[in-house]
């Protein structure tokens, strides 16, 4: 109940906020968060697939030329 009301008011502050500048509403995408800090993004992924019995190198890709 308690994570109901949360979402419940943030979408009413989105809402109070494009009512009160009169912009339309902007959809961020799914990769917003996952832009904001990649390494956090990247040591979480790792992290879940180790829980689940894997074993990760990471390799860097190259730039194509």
């Amino acid at each position: 109940m308690k994570a109901l009301v949360a979402v419940e008011h943030s979408i009413i502050v989105a809402i109070w906020h494009m009512l009160t500048t009169r912009t339309p509403y902007h959809d961020l995408g799914g990769q917003y968060f996952a832009q904001l800090n990649p390494e956090r993004t990247a040591q979480r992924a790792i992290t879940q697939l180790n829980q689940l019995g894997y074993s990760v190198t990471l390799n860097p890709i190259e730039p194509a030329a």
